[in-house]
């Protein structure tokens, strides 16, 4: 299997093709009834999914918030109504009543998931709806590696607590946890958990599927060449992990939690 070893945003539009079933599966469990003037989308990462929304309810204003400021520039760069805003994810809230607030794989690395969950839905006006899905990448071989590729390089320190561990973030957290936090609240809740299965070939960048979102840290502290040595030796240990088959793909599993709050 060929991996792009650059990053290359333009990208994105193949890879979301096939990110698209988590995100429609999500939006497909918004209640038919929601009418929303006032949308979030948290962790907007590019803007995909804020642009599908505005799109969708094209009289509601809609605000997409991510902490890196490097995915805000590609998101910006597709011209849309959508209002773009940097924030820390961990203590950002809305102060204002949202009808929905939404996350497509944006809020998994953030810590604080037990203050978080129950803040977002004190955001939500009557009738509001929180939608959230999680992918789960402690399950994933991927995750393990990036990791290890982080701590094994002239980029380790620089690199060193880039991403929470999994004692500080939502990767420790079930579905037990979400309904405990949200119930009491007087919520209608919903969770299920999916596991897919891509079959990925070298038309499509397996190092930038796999961690589109967990690799911004790297972005943001690396540059040129220090840039390309870790993309090149993360490649190398998922070409390994992942191996081609005679078919001439690799099939990856992904496994996301669903998450779905009513007021």
């Amino acid at each position: 299997m060929t991996l792009s070893l650059a990053w290359d945003p333009t990208a994105f539009a193949t890879i979301d093709v096939l990110r698209r079933r988590p995100v429609m599966d999500l939006t497909a469990a918004l209640p038919l009834s929601l009418m929303p003037r006032t949308i979030v989308d948290l962790g907007c990462g590019a803007g995909q999914l804020s642009r599908l929304l505005a799109g969708r309810w094209p009289l509601a204003d809609v605000l997409a918030v991510d902490h890196s400021p490097a995915m805000l520039r590609w998101a910006a760069d597709t011209p849309s109504r959508v209002r773009y805003r940097q924030a820390d994810l961990a203590v950002w809230r809305p102060h204002w009543p949202v009808d929905l607030v939404i996350s497509a794989g944006g809020l998994q690395h953030v810590a604080g998931h037990e203050r978080l969950f129950p803040d977002l839905l004190q955001s939500l006006g009557p009738g509001g709806v929180l939608a959230v899905a999680l992918p789960r990448p402690q399950d994933q071989t991927a995750h393990r590696l990036l990791l290890e590729t982080a701590a094994d390089g002239p980029w380790a320190d620089r690199l060193r607590d880039a991403w929470p561990t999994a004692e500080d973030v939502g990767q420790r957290y079930g579905s037990q946890d979400y309904y405990d936090w949200l119930a009491p609240q007087g919520a209608v809740v919903d969770l299920w958990e999916t596991e897919y299965f891509h079959a990925l070939d070298g038309d499509v960048p397996l190092l930038q599927w796999l961690h589109q979102s967990a690799i911004v840290p790297v972005m943001d502290r690396l540059t040129g060449p220090d840039l390309d040595q870790f993309l090149a030796a993360y490649r190398h240990r998922l070409e390994r992990a992942y191996p081609q088959h005679s078919s001439g793909s690799a099939l990856v599993p992904t496994k996301w939690l669903f998450l779905l709050a009513r007021v």
